[in-house]
């Protein structure tokens, strides 16, 4: 990491929480020394789009992004060819990636790891061609994404937003057809959410265990009743979802989603929610992005060593995975 450029969101919610000056500051000193150029940039709105956006291009080496996953999404876009690594200073809402790799959320902590990690290359997957790096979802996931910013922009507190953003997701969502395709092996669904992640859930609490299995996995929420669509809710939140009959998973290096007579559809990936052109095509892009990958914590993703990839033939797999 000779020469870093760190963009930091000053709109992210650690950085409202404290003196935005006071974390730039923070922020420089902590990864400064050893030799190292650090340009610590704070920028809010179209300026941070524009950084990110620009950040594959220059002299630097590093790109440290200080926001949530949107900030960390656009950067995984705007890197596609550069060479460049891609480090996380975790401060949103929603810091997916983060989470999976064991950045802390504390500040000085997350600096600190920072200073301390290894580059490692990390699977990204395309949707209609566009990077992204975690997950993507329809149905009652997107609905939740929309009923969130929507309670948002009512500034209410994050935990009552959440509450609030869970009753409209469920009140907006129901059962749709859902046409699956799995490195060329159909299969049909009546479902009332689908999920799909870069790599599987192995780990604790919808988490995955490797960054670097060159899969994509496709949870399909079927609809069998109201009562089947709750336990399967509370399964979800308990962690027990894969012994749950009612949630089927596929794996395979591509995967197209459609929905018989719809031509575009709500569809949230890595947090940011937006309307897709149908179907919906997503391939894996195995190892296509280098991670600053902090030193290992208990429950952090892998990446390092040989990895035996489930084969690709859009198998049904229920119950627990090993």
């Amino acid at each position: 990491m000779a020469h870093l450029l760190v963009l930091l969101n000053a709109n992210a919610g650690t950085v409202l929480d404290r003196d935005a000056e006071e974390v730039r500051r923070l922020v420089a000193d902590g990864l400064d020394g050893d030799g190292r150029t650090v340009d610590v940039q704070l920028l809010r709105g179209k300026e941070l789009v524009r950084a990110i956006k620009a950040s594959g291009t220059g002299a630097h080496e590093t790109v440290i992004v200080g926001g949530g996953d949107g900030s960390v999404s656009l950067a995984v876009q705007s890197l596609e060819g550069s060479d460049k690594t891609l480090g996380i200073l975790p401060l949103g809402t929603l810091n997916l990636l983060a989470t999976d790799i064991g950045m802390p959320r504390d500040l000085d902590a997350a600096i600190r790891a920072l200073r301390e990690a290894t580059v490692a290359e990390i699977d990204l997957a395309t949707l209609n061609g566009r990077r992204f790096h975690t997950i993507s979802g329809m149905g009652f996931f997107s609905q939740m994404a929309r009923a969130r910013e929507t309670a948002r922009r009512w500034k209410l507190w994050r935990f009552l937003a959440v509450a609030i953003a869970a009753i409209f997701a469920v009140r907006r969502s129901g059962r749709f057809d859902l046409e699956v395709t799995v490195d060329g092996t159909p299969h049909r669904f009546q479902a009332f959410a689908a999920l799909l992640s870069v790599n599987r859930f192995t780990g604790p609490g919808w988490r995955r265990a490797r960054l670097d299995e060159g899969v994509l996995e496709l949870n399909v929420a079927e609809d069998r009743g109201g009562l089947a669509l709750l336990k399967a809710g509370a399964d979800m939140v308990a962690d027990t979802w894969r012994d749950n009959p009612g949630i089927i998973s596929l794996t395979g290096r591509e995967i197209v989603l459609a929905r018989p007579a719809r031509a575009r559809s709500w569809v949230s990936t890595d947090g940011e929610l937006g309307r897709e052109d149908m179907p919906l095509t997503y391939k894996i892009v195995p190892r296509a992005l280098k991670l600053l990958i902090p030193p290992a914590a208990d429950g952090a993703a892998k990446t390092a060593g040989t990895v035996q990839a489930p084969a690709a033939t859009g198998e049904l797999q229920s119950g627990s995975i090993s």
